[in-house]
């Protein structure tokens, strides 16, 4: 029976594809154009890390838990504005980090690298949705990652042919490397180099 990775072993996954992508570029001077992964890589750290530091786009699911199950609205049915740094609700009210000045400039930022949005409880009171929105609290609260413009790109990437594409050609390859490790129990490779591994990927394709 297989066992399903733990978030340790995933996480030991995606930093060692970091790695490989960063040792490449650093002796090859090449990297991919569109990494096709797994949800795993859909983080908000890996996708700022793809797009903002290695300018690689993405052909990755955003690992999104804003979303809610229930009727209620979620964060998507909120508009975003850039320039006032706010959400809006869909009734148009605002929520903001911060609704009063501080003496001393805050970043608002949590430990989790995410900054918590706040509507007003006297604008949620009369507000004909609240039963909706936040039926079981006084505020409605929006929680936006530091990485959300990067997660936004790869949002709009899912959205492309491309996209599409490119997720039939890693269920392909997916499938060859399923039959090397589990059928053919090519679990890893034992000759130095590259010549080495081609030449262990030609046998096992023989085989």
């Amino acid at each position: 029976m297989d066992v399903e990775p733990t978030p340790a072993h995933r996480t030991a996954e995606v930093e060692s594809t970091k790695t490989m992508i960063e040792r490449v570029e650093e002796h090859f001077d090449i990297k991919p154009d569109r990494p096709i992964r797994n949800t795993a890589y859909g983080t908000a750290p890996m996708l700022a890390w793809m797009v903002d530091e290695k300018e690689i786009w993405p052909h990755v699911p955003v690992w999104d838990k804003t979303e809610r199950k229930n009727e209620s609205l979620s964060i998507s049915d909120f508009q975003w504005s850039e320039e006032a740094q706010e959400y809006r609700c869909p009734t148009g009210h605002a929520l903001r980090s911060e609704w009063r000045a501080f003496k001393n400039r805050r970043s608002h930022v949590t430990k989790a690298n995410t900054i918590i949005f706040r509507s007003r409880q006297t604008d949620c009171a009369k507000c004909p949705m609240k039963a909706k929105c936040c039926p079981y609290t006084p505020i409605r609260k929006a929680v936006r990652s530091v990485h959300e413009a990067a997660r936004d790109v790869a949002r709009r990437i899912a959205a492309t042919p491309a996209y599409q594409r490119s997720r039939y050609e890693r269920k392909e390859v997916e499938m060859l490397f399923v039959h090397l490790k589990r059928i053919l129990k090519l679990d890893r490779l034992r000759l130095l180099g590259m010549s080495g591994a081609t030449g262990e990927f030609k046998l096992a394709a023989a085989v």
